[in-house]
């Protein structure tokens, strides 16, 4: 008999945790809690995993030229590809203007049930420190705590000072170092093999509770605007990134997008780029991208690029402007899109970070913060959506980049 492959039994469960959310509802946060173990095993694994495996990577490099040469690069082709996300978003947003012509029955029912979760949101923004303020936190005084509360772009960093240093002292001090990362290396990876395991269980149980909570009602009443976000992370994730994979990449996009499924799926359902990290890195090493690079570029990606965020901040900022009556000029929309990459970094790799951010960028336009409730009730499927978006952006980055180092070797 043949075997079931994973993600074959990771689509099974997501399919099953749709028809539990939509049969049982209310019963359906009862299985809950399998979903939430399931996640807590991937995220505990995330900092361990990107502090070993970005030092190993940038250790294995051998030369600062090169680590300086494909950091530049990686750096380069994530602001890029942001700001063509972001200009799909806002191109669609203005021909179709979802937020023109919105029930005002809708309208004051969507504030009612979700203004109070948009005033913690708000709160949270007004403890968002300032782009200055985010370049030096980056670096860490207690590179303990850093690693304790799992600030990323702090482990990034001792992650790659540490790398560097490894490579500036001598081979015999280095290799006991790198030796001992190595075993620590593979045993998290097998850590990543057992929790996959649960992944079919894990994912079904998410969905379910996510369905059950929500319902598809209130897609339904925000269609429009779902719609539009949706077509234009569909547009970027499969025109962009095929082009990219294909000519930059010198990849079949067809060959890619199969075998990166499984971290699409773990995206998908637990709408975190850090839980899906470590299955990435592992399906762009089945396409032969080494973990010279992809223990690099993906944990950076998960980080700093957020292609589908920026697509969702630009369609929402629009919608909402829309919805006040507010007309947005080609200065507004500049702002949008400077706003939305700049404040892509730092962004946490968690569920509805996209908010925070989306919060800052209305902040700088002068658009109602108060209109985040209006899409807080659909934002958690979208968010869902974008952060497929952004996770297969970081995989397409490392076989990119891969391509352009083999490249100079010939």
């Amino acid at each position: 008999m043949k075997k079931i492959k994973l993600h074959t039994k990771i689509f099974i469960g997501l399919i099953l945790g749709v028809i539990v959310g939509l049969i049982f509802r209310e019963k359906a946060q009862i299985i809950e809690p399998i979903g939430t173990i399931f996640l807590r095993l991937i995220t505990m694994i995330v900092v361990p995993l990107v502090l070993v495996s970005l030092t190993l990577g940038t250790a294995s490099l051998g030369d600062i030229r090169k680590l300086g040469r494909i950091g530049l690069k990686t750096i380069v082709y994530f602001v890029i590809t942001t700001i063509i996300a972001i200009s799909i978003g806002l191109t669609l947003a203005n021909i179709v203007k979802p937020g023109e012509g919105l029930n005002e029955e809708v309208k004051t029912q969507l504030y009612k049930n979700f203004e109070s979760k948009a005033q913690i949101d708000l709160q949270r923004l007004e403890e968002k420190p300032s782009l200055v303020e985010v370049l030096i936190n980056v670096i860490p005084t207690n590179p303990l705590k850093a690693l304790i509360e799992g600030n990323m772009l702090q482990v990034i960093f001792i992650a790659l000072l540490f790398g560097v240093a490894l490579t500036l002292i001598k081979k015999e001090k280095s290799k006991p170092v790198l030796n001992f990362l190595e075993g620590v290396n593979d045993a998290i990876i097998q850590i990543v093999h057992i929790a996959m395991n649960l992944a079919p269980y894990g994912v079904l149980a998410l969905i379910a509770a996510v369905i059950g909570k929500f319902g598809v009602d209130i897609l339904f009443t925000l269609l429009k605007y779902s719609l539009v976000v949706l077509g234009g992370l569909i547009i970027y994730t499969f025109s962009i990134n095929s082009v990219a994979v294909s000519i930059l990449g010198r990849t079949n996009p067809l060959f890619f997008f199969k075998a990166v499924k499984e971290a699409m799926i773990i995206a998908f359902s637990t709408s975190s780029s850090n839980a899906a990290l470590p299955v990435a890195m592992e399906c762009v090493e089945h396409i032969g991208v080494s973990r010279e690079y992809s223990s690099f570029i993906i944990p950076l990606g998960a980080t700093v690029n957020m292609d589908g965020t920026a697509l969702y901040q630009g369609v929402a900022a629009v919608f909402i402007a829309q919805i006040y009556g507010i007309p947005l000029g080609v200065t507004d929309q500049i702002t949008i899109v400077v706003m939305a990459v700049l404040s892509s970094v730092g962004a946490a790799g968690v569920p509805s970070a996209g908010i925070i951010t989306l919060a800052m960028v209305l902040k700088q336009i002068g658009i109602p913060l108060e209109g985040i409730a209006l899409i807080l009730g659909v934002d958690r499927f979208l968010d869902m959506c974008r952060t497929t978006t952004n996770i297969i952006g970081d995989m397409a980055c490392s076989i990119v980049i891969k391509q352009s180092e083999e490249r100079l070797k010939k």
